[in-house]
């Protein structure tokens, strides 16, 4: 059976060089996502008005806090921010004794612990990085050796599966998630990047179980079924979406983040609306996104 094809259509005129790590919060109504190079969290309410605070450093994810605002990762390591984007904590460092890495991608589990994964910037990309896990008593601990851009991580409803790329391989693995130890085993390959373009960028898990994962590089989300087979697709008018998350008050939305950063000037002309954050919405149902325990 052919996988269900639908487009996304432009919601916010952002135009971010490099729009990253989405998402919605329930509680306030509230969309939230980061611009990674300019160093910039962005934010719409519910009343469609915008705001954008430009932070002191580059900033690769996002979570939401329990108690308000985010917890992120700045290129350098861990810190909180307040609901306006203040920081609110000392940074905690992350491999300062390698120059050429950064923190990327990132996603709160379902126990309240903020689990984030680093990438080697350097033109030949080698694996020196990790993934990482930071506790709500700010204590970080390494969980996955050897990365070199980490992407795709989401966590099924319940927590016991933890979703993984190392954007290079062009595989995304499935791990047996340790809800008490907060440590990912028995990693398995999902999906080995032969069913669909592109390469594996941010995810987000919905209701069914079922991982939604923008592809960079194909202009593409596709949905994965729980068996690794793609179902659906979404369209989407920039070559590089970036993430996913599932917005608004029935959890109906899929909103997509996108970059222009990499295109020519001839390039982005022909997709004036990269950068944007776009929208479609689908039967699915997302998944609560879950908050940082501090």
């Amino acid at each position: 059976m052919s996988a269900e094809e639908t487009v996304a259509e432009l919601a916010i005129a952002s135009a971010n060089d490099l729009g990253e790590s989405i998402v919605w919060n329930s509680e306030t109504d509230e969309l939230a996502w980061v611009d990674i190079h300019r160093g910039k969290l962005e934010r719409r309410s519910a009343d469609m008005s915008r705001s954008t605070a430009d932070l002191p450093a580059r900033i690769g994810a996002i979570g939401l806090r329990a108690s308000g605002g985010f917890v992120a990762a700045f290129a350098a390591g861990f810190i909180l921010l307040d609901a306006n984007g203040r920081l609110d904590s000392d940074l905690i460092e992350i491999e300062p004794d390698l120059p050429t890495t950064r923190l990327n991608d990132g996603k709160v589990d379902r126990q309240g612990r903020f689990i984030c994964g680093g990438m080697d910037e350097a033109q030949n990309q080698l694996a020196l990085s990790a993934v990482y896990r930071l506790d709500p008593d700010g204590t970080p601990h390494r969980i996955i050796d050897r990365v070199a851009c980490a992407n795709s991580i989401a966590f099924s409803p319940d927590g016991a599966l933890m979703y993984f790329s190392d954007m290079p391989s062009a595989r995304i693995l499935v791990y047996e998630y340790d809800v008490d130890e907060g440590i990912p085993h028995d990693p398995k390959v999902f999906a080995d990047g032969t069913e669909h373009p592109g390469l594996p960028d941010g995810s987000t898990v919905d209701a069914d179980g079922c991982l939604w994962n923008a592809r960079w590089g194909a202009g593409t989300v596709v949905r994965y079924t729980p068996d690794g087979s793609v179902d659906a697709v979404v369209r989407v008018p920039a070559t590089n979406p970036t993430c996913v998350a599932f917005g608004d008050a029935d959890l109906s939305t899929l909103y997509i983040t996108s970059a222009r950063f990499g295109r020519t000037d001839q390039q982005l002309a022909r997709e004036p609306l990269a950068g944007g954050i776009f929208a479609v919405t689908r039967s699915a149902r997302g998944v609560r996104e879950p908050h940082f325990a501090d």
